[in-house]
C-alpha cells in the first residue's frame, strides 16, 4: 500500500504528464510546509509553499469577511500564466502553475480532479 506522500507525488506527476499546460505543481500544508512538489529549478519549494499558505489564509479571511462562506479555491492570473490553489484535504493545498494561454476552465477541472484524489 502506498503512503500518503507517495500518492500525492504520483498525483501531481500524473497531472503534469496529462496536462502539458501545467508547468509546475506542489502540495503544501496549510502551515506553509512543502509536502511534495514537481517544480522547475527556478521555483524554490519552500518559497512556493510559504506564499501559497499566505495566499490561502488571506483568501479564507476575505471570503469569510465578505460573507462568501468557506474558501474553495484561489485563482491568480498574471501576464505570464495562471496559478491555482485548491484545497486538497483538511491539511493541504494543491498549487498548480499553468502556462500563459492555458484554458482556465480545463485547467481548473484537472486541478480539482487531482486535488480530490
Amino acid at each position: 500500500m502506498q503512503s500518503r506522500s507517495e500518492r500525492l507525488d504520483h498525483a501531481i506527476h500524473a497531472l503534469l504528464s496529462q496536462t502539458p499546460e501545467i508547468e509546475a505543481a506542489a502540495v503544501v500544508s496549510f502551515d506553509g510546509l512543502p509536502m511534495v512538489s514537481a517544480l522547475p529549478p527556478s521555483m524554490d519549494e519552500d518559497r512556493v509553499a510559504a506564499m501559497s499558505a499566505a495566499l490561502l489564509s488571506l483568501g479564507e479571511r476575505a471570503a469569510q469577511g465578505l460573507g462568501r462562506g468557506e474558501l474553495s479555491q484561489v485563482y491568480i492570473e498574471g501576464d505570464a500564466g495562471t496559478v491555482f490553489l485548491i484545497s486538497a484535504d483538511n491539511e493541504a493545498v494543491l498549487v498548480a502553475v499553468a502556462a500563459k494561454g492555458a484554458k482556465a476552465g480545463m485547467m481548473l477541472y484537472e486541478v480539482k480532479r487531482t486535488a480530490a484524489l
